[in-house]
């Protein structure tokens, strides 16, 4: 175990899925977190309850991280209710199987945003926070589509991809003020 005692996390997507196991990994680790969700209140309301019960502490906040105000005043009240932000996981993505020459250019558009551009602002808000306390750690929930393309989802994989690149130069720029960038790139899950 990593002692988090102290410290404050936000995961996107964290509803479900591998969002909702990192959240309640990170809380049985000590850490605060904030439950990030688009639309299911219900379920991110039952990640902050079972944290609860482990004994520590989170929240629940809506908020599409496609959306740059709504990424601000997300960030804005996870640091005045949980008192900081240390720890942000980008785990916020979504997948509409199209085939290549089916795929329509709205559905390229909305996977690419959730998952790269999200990704993007969650981290340019989340990084004035962990600048004050030269210290931060960022993982960005890429996927092996990411590495190696899948069948019926090129936009995922260009964004998967494309979050790669983003880590690597986050990682860059952010090394001098103590905070670290990596991504993790899973296959399917359950």
């Amino acid at each position: 175990m990593i002692d988090l005692s102290g410290r404050v996390a936000l995961v996107t997507g964290a509803a479900r899925g591998i969002g909702r196991a990192i959240a309640l990994e990170l809380a049985r680790n000590g850490a605060a977190v904030a439950v990030n969700y688009r639309e299911r209140v219900d379920a991110a309301e039952a990640v902050v309850a079972v944290i609860a019960e482990l004994g520590g502490r989170a929240i629940a906040v809506r908020a599409d991280v496609t959306d740059t105000e709504a990424v601000g005043t997300m960030v804005k009240r996870v640091t005045t209710e949980l008192g900081g932000l240390d720890i942000l996981v980008n785990n916020a993505g979504i997948i509409d199987d199209a085939y290549l020459m089916m795929m329509k250019p709205e559905a390229w558009r909305e996977v690419i945003a959730v998952s790269l551009d999200g990704a993007f602002l969650c981290t340019k808000a989340a990084v004035r926070a962990m600048m004050r306390g030269r210290w931060g750690r960022i993982v960005n929930i890429s996927s092996d589509a990411g590495l190696m393309g899948d069948v019926m989802r090129a936009h995922y994989a260009a964004a998967k991809a494309g979050l790669l690149g983003l880590t690597k130069t986050t990682a860059r720029e952010l090394a001098a003020q103590g905070i670290t960038c990596n991504a993790v790139a899973p296959g399917i899950i359950a």
